[in-house]
C-alpha cells in the first residue's frame, strides 16, 4: 500500500485514542502518523524485512499500551502509538500485493517478512498493489476521522497526503512504463556503485 496510506492509518488510530485522552495534545498524533511511515524507510534496504516486524511490533505495542494506561503522559501515549502503527503497517502489507515491480501481474509470493517465524507472509492481495483504486479508496477512508476531528497544519497535511496519493495512483502504472524503458539504458560501470539492493531492483527491469 502507499505509504500515505500507512501514515493515514496512524493518523486514524491516533485520532481515536485522542478521543479519550484530548489533552495529550498533537504529540501522539504526530508520532502515530510517523510510526505509520517507519516501516518503509528501509526502501533502501531489504524492502519489507529490514524494518517490518508485524510480530514484534505487536508485541512492543501491548507493553507500550499498557506502560501508557498506568502513566498517561503525551511522551507515553506517542511511543505506544509509534509502535502500534508501525505494527498496523507491517500488518496492512500483508493484505496487499507482492515484493515486485509489476505487483499488479500477482507473481510474488513475498509480502512482508515474520521475523518471528522466519519465512515470508504471503500477499492476501485485498489491496492488489500500492497505488489500486482501492488503495485511494482506503486512503481516503482513513483520511475521514482526522480531517472531522483536526484542524490547521494537521489537516493541511491530511489534504496534502490525499492530494499525494491521487497522484501518485495516477501515475502507478506509467511510472513503471517508464522505467521499462529509461532502467535498460543505465551503465554497467554504474551499476556498480550502486547498493545491492537498487541493483538487484534494477535487475527485475532487464
Amino acid at each position: 500500500m502507499m505509504a500515505t496510506t500507512h501514515a493515514l492509518a496512524g493518523v486514524a488510530l491516533a485520532v481515536g485514542v485522542s478521543l479519550f485522552v484530548p489533552e495529550a495534545g498533537g504529540l501522539p498524533v504526530a508520532a502515530a502518523a510517523l510510526g505509520g511511515l517507519f516501516p518503509d524507510f528501509d526502501l533502501t534496504g531489504d524492502h519489507r524485512k529490514t524494518l517490518h516486524f508485524p510480530v514484534y511490533y505487536t508485541a512492543a505495542t501491548l507493553i507500550a499500551a499498557i506502560v501508557a494506561a498506568a502513566v498517561t503522559t503525551p511522551v507515553t501515549l506517542a511511543v505506544a502509538l509509534f509502535l502500534a502503527a508501525a505494527a498496523l503497517h507491517s500488518v496492512m502489507d500483508a493484505a496487499g500485493g507482492g515484493l515486485e515491480p509489476r505487483p499488479w501481474l500477482a507473481r510474488s509470493d513475498r509480502a512482508v517478512y515474520d521475523h518471528a517465524r522466519r519465512r515470508w507472509i504471503a500477499p492476501r492481495r485485498w489491496i492488489r498493489y500500492d497505488g489500486a483504486p482501492e488503495d485511494l479508496l482506503l486512503c481516503a477512508a482513513l483520511a475521514v476521522p482526522g480531517l472531522v476531528v483536526l484542524d490547521g497544519q494537521a489537516e493541511l497535511a491530511i489534504l496534502a497526503a490525499l492530494a499525494v496519493s491521487v497522484v501518485y495512483t495516477a501515475a502507478r502504472k506509467p511510472l513503471v512504463a517508464l522505467a521499462d524503458h529509461l532502467v535498460p539504458q543505465i551503465p554497467q560501470d554504474v551499476l556498480d556503485r550502486l547498493p545491492a539492493r537498487v541493483v538487484s531492483f534494477v535487475a527485475d527491469y532487464r
